[in-house]
């Protein structure tokens, strides 16, 4: 099954360093049997809290992988926030398909857990990205990169943090506009609409966040 734009930008950035990747709310786990595939860890965990999707995934990994491959993934079938990676291994977490509340539940539970463990993340919130670009500015992380993803006539934000970098990272993006694209231009102007509708339930809050927004359109 093809992959979709947003699972294949996920995919394109996830480097080959690691000890153990983790695909979080992975649903039907096509990102990380994917990943499974490309050999990009020795081992690939598959999380997801609903026990019909990770039975039906289990058996579907039984089923079909390559004989190579046995005893290099583990489905989890719990609580993202209870994830509990090796101390010793280096870990990616990547969360995806989520809001962005509850994606910033997830981050500090797991940064809280494990504060002695090597675990960089890749995230790709399914909306307010402005509010999970704030709490990762708290995180001893830095960015490695960033992109917009337009899929389905719907945006994404795929962000990729790593303890390794030293680039800060902003809340309303910084390398992955491409002003002069149309689809940019347009993801842009639907976050200025929606910030201004915002004004009115907490204009102290909302105001400068709509500001930063609207100064890259100038």
């Amino acid at each position: 099954m093809a992959l979709s734009k947003r699972l294949s930008a996920i995919i394109d950035v996830v480097d080959s360093g690691y000890d153990e990747i983790w695909d979080c709310c992975c649903d039907h786990g096509l990102l990380g049997i994917e990943l499974l595939q490309q050999d990009k860890a020795p081992l690939i965990h598959f999380v997801d809290i609903v026990p019909e999707l990770m039975q039906a995934l289990g058996d579907k990994l039984e089923r079909f992988a390559k004989r190579e491959q046995r005893g290099r993934w583990q489905v989890h079938c719990q609580d993202v926030a209870m994830i509990s990676p090796d101390p010793k291994k280096r870990h990616l977490v990547i969360i995806a398909g989520v809001g962005g509340e509850l994606l910033v539940q997830f981050l500090a539970k797991i940064v809280s857990q494990q504060p002695n463990t090597h675990i960089d993340f890749i995230v790709c919130p399914v909306h307010h990205s402005y509010q999970v670009r704030s709490y990762l500015q708290t995180l001893p992380l830095g960015l490695v990169s960033e992109q917009l993803v337009c899929e389905n006539k719907r945006f994404y934000e795929v962000i990729a943090m790593s303890a390794s970098s030293s680039q800060p990272i902003t809340r309303v993006g910084q390398q992955m506009w491409q002003l002069e694209s149309k689809e940019h231009q347009t993801y842009l102007k639907q976050l200025c609409a929606h910030y201004q509708r915002m004004l009115n339930q907490d204009a102290d809050y909302y105001q400068p966040v709509l500001e930063q927004y609207s100064a890259l359109l100038s």
